[in-house]
């Protein structure tokens, strides 16, 4: 029975204490642990092993007044199985158990995930009852009764379309909201949804046109095409799309924004929203900000070691201008979070300003643009410096009121980091002074600079080693001597990485040091190329080299390298 509305909530130390698992000297080891590092306390004392973690499942379950249910000993039936589909399951991750009568038993981790089962009774026409099982057991579950290959993906779409086909007639067209509800709907849109999320996709696209709905969705930088529901019913699933956002399904002739939050296999992920009325219908694309697909930490970018402490040292500056450029989509935010995880100290305040804020970082504050309302970079900035902070993150430098505050900042003791889209490291100074920025000024404030790029990583499953061809080695500008010894690697293509030969991204990266025979030709006016010179003959290594190196240890091809950089 669950835990009625006014009943006070028991703590978990407590129940535990109860069951005769723990003292309490151990709850206030834990909970000094947790007061300095954070976590759950059920964890911590998993440990330190003072509990295993199927004693915190059976805590979890008397906590939340849930029953208990031990998938080791009662594994799931197979007819509660067939109730869900996999996409669902793992899209509310919750394995199905039994089933009796109309009633359908569905295990879940969190007691907080009672709240979506009423979605789920509506999705599969039973009435769901929920009770707690361990994590990793439910993770196993789903894994072993709910395999799917490649083959297996292809056929549940075509199923799902022939649902949506057949119920085609059935759906009022004129009628959104009852559209947007329709169970074929919501089932094939959550297995859109769970296909992106489980490829690890950057952004899912649903695109009308004059005689077609195309969906595809982007991973690793390219796109993929899915097999798509008829033009007709595309305007169903867009529908479906604005309700999950809370965007206003009647209105589509104005582009709208919106949000939506899942939890999928027990983690949570975002989804920005974005609607576009086109001649055909809105195309709609859904940005995938996935927490745990972003390693926000220096040791998980796939950073050369030198590369990673040179990183650091620019995190330990007392004060100055770091900046990070590079293109759209070449992993600048990712760096700089990474960056400010490592600034994030007890003794450090930290302060950013971003539009759109990408993800929630514990123990930093941070604050969104909102141009239309006059929440401008610059004005927040301002701002900022009344805060009292340490460390500062402006989300881009556009224009010379936003780079002129931030140069305030840094000249009154701030560290102050922050993005611009050039080519180059070079051309960071070139294009700030182009802005309105005082050469005096640049060399006063700017401490480093570093420009990177996202190149795709071989796939480690079907990754084949090879000699290159004369032209490759042409176009990289190398010779058979300097390559003698080195493996050039590329992917033949396999299921993992949908045949492409390629699965993941790494950066390759130039670091520029803003020393003083740098600030001498920044005051004297110099060009980006004398600049760029300078720097390689002080030690830079450029993107390309970087690339090279990269290439050389087989971890990309000589075609990503060649087509994200130019000579260095």
């Amino acid at each position: 029975m669950a835990r009625e509305p006014g009943q006070p909530r028991r703590l978990l130390g407590q129940i535990l204490k109860e069951f005769g698992l723990v003292h309490e000297g151990m709850i206030q080891e834990a909970l000094s642990i947790q007061r300095e590092k954070g976590g759950r306390i059920g964890e911590i004392l998993v440990g330190m092993q003072a509990v295993s973690s199927g004693d915190v499942v059976r805590a979890l379950a008397a906590q939340s007044g849930l029953a208990f249910h031990d998938l080791a000993a009662v594994p799931p039936a197979q007819d509660a199985i067939a109730k869900i589909d996999l996409a669902t399951a793992r899209a509310f991750g919750v394995l199905p158990v039994s089933l009796q009568g109309k009633v359908l038993k569905v295990a879940i981790a969190d007691p907080a995930g009672v709240a979506m089962l009423q979605d789920l009774g509506f999705t599969s026409g039973c009435e769901i009852q929920g009770v707690i099982a361990d994590a990793a057991l439910i993770q196993q579950g789903l894994d072993r009764f709910y395999r799917e290959d490649a083959a297996d993906s292809k056929v549940r779409m075509k199923e799902l379309l022939q649902e949506l086909q057949q119920q085609g007639g059935k759906i009022d067209l004129e009628d959104k909201a009852a559209m947007a509800s329709a169970a074929p709907v919501v089932k094939l849109l959550n297995y859109i949804l769970y296909q992106a999320i489980r490829d690890k996709a950057s952004d899912i696209h649903l695109e009308p046109f004059e005689t077609d709905f195309k969906i595809r969705y982007r991973v690793d930088g390219s796109l993929f095409e899915l097999e798509a529901p008829p033009p007709h019913l595309a305007e169903a699933l867009v529908a479906r799309v604005k309700v999950m956002s809370d965007l206003d399904i009647a209105e589509t002739r104005l582009p709208q924004d919106g949000r939506i939050e899942l939890t999928v296999g027990g983690r949570s992920v975002d989804l920005r929203v974005s609607t576009l009325p086109t001649m055909f219908g809105e195309s709609t694309v859904m940005r995938i900000l996935d927490r745990s697909n972003v390693s926000l930490s220096l040791d998980n970018l796939g950073l050369l070691p030198e590369i990673r402490a040179h990183l650091r040292r620019f995190v330990d500056l007392p004060h100055g201008i770091v900046l990070v450029t590079g293109p759209t989509g070449s992993g600048k935010t990712t760096t700089l979070y990474a960056m400010l995880n490592e600034a994030n100290k007890e003794d450090t305040k930290v302060i950013t300003v971003e539009d759109p804020v990408e993800y929630d970082l514990e123990g930093i504050i941070q604050v969104p643009v909102n141009e239309e309302i006059g929440v401008t970079y610059a004005s927040v900035l301002r701002t900022i410096l009344r805060q009292d902070p340490d460390v500062i993150l402006v989300g881009e430098i556009r224009d010379r009121e936003t780079a002129q505050t931030a140069i305030e900042a840094s000249l009154t003791g701030h560290l102050v980091f922050s993005t611009l889209h050039t080519n180059d490291a070079a051309s960071a100074v070139t294009r700030l002074v182009d802005i309105g920025i005082e050469p005096f000024l640049l060399t006063a404030t700017v401490q480093g600079i570093l420009a990177q790029r996202l190149v795709r990583r071989v796939c480690a499953e079907c990754k084949t080693f090879y000699e290159p061809a004369d032209e490759v080695l042409r176009r990289l500008g190398l010779t058979h001597e300097q390559v003698l010894g080195k493996k050039f690697a590329y992917g033949k293509g396999c299921e993992r990485c949908n045949f492409t030969g390629y699965r993941g991204r790494m950066a390759i990266t130039e670091i520029l040091d803003v020393d003083d025979r740098m600030r001498e030709m920044i005051l004297q006016g110099a060009s980006t190329t004398a600049l760029q010179a300078a720097a390689v003959e002080g030690g830079l290594v450029t993107l390309r080299e970087n690339g090279l190196r990269a290439v050389f240890d087989g971890a990309t091809t000589a075609e990503e390298v060649l087509r994200e950089t130019i000579t260095g």
